[in-house]
């Protein structure tokens, strides 16, 4: 399309979003009142057939050869939702040596089992990239031997040292684990003030600086006021399959989310105090993004079973502009990926849903100069939409796995009910991988993708990064109940590629929230570091740019955090850069 007629489309999106959300209720009540066919149809209607110019590009299962292996849970689920949601896993290097290394949060064991039957539980892992395509099970030497009930965690230098750390979300306190160097840590969590409430059900993490300090503040998720010793309730009937009260979600009320401002290495909980308690969500994921580029980090939080939450950062608070964005979208939303996927150089996102509701993919409409913030969802003229209806969505990512200059989706599926067949199972499914094919959108690739894709899993955190550096993006997916799954992804060398690392001098050394802008043959990319939080989980900060064929950069733009800029040109392709404040064209 042209700029003229690209936005002629995106004016006449943000004016039927309205009308379209409300046919899409529609449509939803209605099928759901026949669940013997799901997507009976439905694919007739929308179906997209996969373009023969797909890029046959497989990822290989290279867990086994990695040198990974990982257990999340042992023992027979109790039918309590802790046990269910987790787990996450985590791509920081925490060693230094510019090979991203693989943090994976372990559960134990069922939620009801007394304290001394916990000693033989498996731990969360920390697995030390040894740079060569495989890694070191590092776990003890790291002082991380933990058998407790983990759900996510998140990298980041809260103390501004220049190493890593760690926090790690649970059910029950959260931990917060200082790098001393060389991954070795210790817990600071009591130090810190960050553990929570002993009793919440912590979810998601991430990290930002709200208030322009310099160092970083973490947001942390929480589900709902989950009681194990509340086990009465009758079950709810939900497609053919009686979900136990214990593992409905809309059984308990939210619980109220907790901002952590950093005031130097100790924190301060201020949520309510700013405005950002979102004690109405059930509160899965979140991300801290500079939405409307005021140089501020607005705060957007995906909800299950409530009214996702859009906070925009007014500077002494925030402001609650959800339904006026657009944003606020009643269902059931669990992961969140971040970049400009439109190329237009404003900053997006996709939000993974519940089965029968499609996923969401907003796209910002910041270029038109509009008195609010406002999205349009795309997702269905995208390709994005009905593709969804049978999966259960969790982990997700933006990656240009072929290289191509157009981000593609990788989505992590697996059920929350369990299997009729064994109810000590919930039902696997398998994960999607979408290729972005220019201007048409998003097209369903899962089957050119190797068959590591045909499997069925029960899928939850996905996170992704170059760990082989060989530049192709890879992922690591963890199952519920089960392993790791490293995907790597065999690539080919006929697309030119681009990575960059950030660093500057303060507390943020690692540059959380800056903007990169990547100009190349008359064409803007845009990622802003840390942003996309997908599902209990943390990409690699590393940030990513496939270029086509295009084998000369005109100029990368770093937009750093306190809003400075610089910019850097004549640099060669097909590598990692570390781009260091200072050293660019001011």
């Amino acid at each position: 399309m042209t700029p003229r007629q690209r936005r002629l489309f995106k004016y006449g999106l943000a004016s039927v979003v309205l009308v379209a959300a409300i046919l899409g209720m529609i449509v939803t009540v209605e099928w759901l009142s026949d669940t013997s066919d799901p997507t009976a149809g439905i694919d007739d209607v929308l179906a997209r057939d996969l373009p023969d110019d797909v890029p046959r590009i497989e990822f290989d299962d290279a867990t086994a050869a990695a040198g990974i292996d990982f257990q999340h849970f042992v023992g027979v689920r109790s039918q309590l939702l802790p046990e269910d949601m987790g787990p996450g896993l985590a791509w920081g290097d925490c060693d230094g040596d510019d090979w991203p290394d693989l943090y994976v949060v372990g559960f134990g064991g069922p939620l009801d089992t007394p304290a001394d039957g916990r000693t033989d539980w498996p731990s969360s892992r920390l697995y030390r990239n040894r740079g060569d395509g495989t890694f070191t099970d590092i776990t003890q030497v790291a002082g991380l031997v933990r058998t407790d009930f983990g759900m996510g965690a998140s990298w980041a230098d809260y103390d501004g040292d220049g190493d890593l750390d760690l926090y790690v979300t649970h059910y029950g306190a959260n931990v917060m684990l200082r790098n001393e160097g060389g991954c070795r840590f210790v817990d600071v969590t009591v130090a810190t003030g960050t553990a929570g409430g002993e009793t919440d059900f912590s979810a998601g993490a991430t990290w930002g600086d709200f208030d322009g300090d310099d160092d970083l503040d973490l947001y942390v998720t929480n589900y709902v006021e989950f009681d194990s010793s509340s086990a009465s309730g009758a079950a709810s009937m939900q497609f053919d399959m009686a979900v136990p009260f214990t593992l409905n979600p809309a059984s308990y009320s939210p619980a109220a989310n907790r901002l952590f401002r950093n005031d130097g290495g100790r924190f301060a909980e201020i949520a309510s105090e700013v405005g950002v308690a979102n004690t109405e969500g059930r509160s899965l994921s979140a991300t801290w993004t500079d939405f409307d580029e005021d140089g501020l980090l607005d705060l957007y939080v995906a909800n299950d079973i409530s009214d996702n939450a859009f906070y925009r950062n007014v500077g002494d608070h925030f402001e609650d502009i959800s339904a006026a964005s657009l944003t606020a979208d009643y269902r059931g939303a669990m992961g969140i990926a971040v970049t400009d996927f439109d190329r237009d150089g404003d900053v997006d996102f996709f939000v993974t849903h519940w089965i029968a509701q499609e996923n969401g993919l907003y796209a910002n409409h910041l270029e038109f100069g509009l008195e609010t913030v406002m999205f349009a969802d795309v997702a269905e003229m995208m390709g994005l939409g009905y593709t969804a209806l049978e999966y259960v969505g969790w982990g997700t990512e933006f990656i240009d796995y072929d290289n191509d200059g157009y981000k593609d989706l990788f989505i992590a599926n697996g059920h929350t009910l369990e299997d009729p067949q064994d109810r000590a199972r919930l039902v696997p499914q398998r994960m999607q991988l979408f290729w972005r094919r220019g201007e048409e959108g998003f097209f369903d690739a899962t089957d050119a993708a190797g068959e590591s894709f045909k499997q069925p899993r029960v899928g939850r955190g996905a996170a992704a990064a170059d760990y082989d550096g060989d530049g192709n993006v890879d992922i690591a997916m963890v199952e519920n109940a089960g392993g790791v799954v490293l995907l790597r992804n065999t690539g080919s060398a006929e697309n030119r590629w681009i990575s960059f690392a950030l660093a500057q001098p303060g507390a943020n050394r690692f540059a959380l929230g800056a903007r990169i802008q990547v100009s190349a043959a008359g064409v803007r990319q845009t990622h802003v570091v840390g942003s996309s939080p997908s599902y209990l989980s943390h990409n690699d900060l590393t940030v990513h740019f496939g270029l086509g064929a295009v084998d000369i950069v005109d100029a990368i733009t770093v937009r750093w955090p306190d809003g400075a800029e610089e910019t850097w040109s004549e640099l060669g392709v097909d590598r990692r850069h570390r781009l260091e404040r200072g050293t660019g064209e001011q």
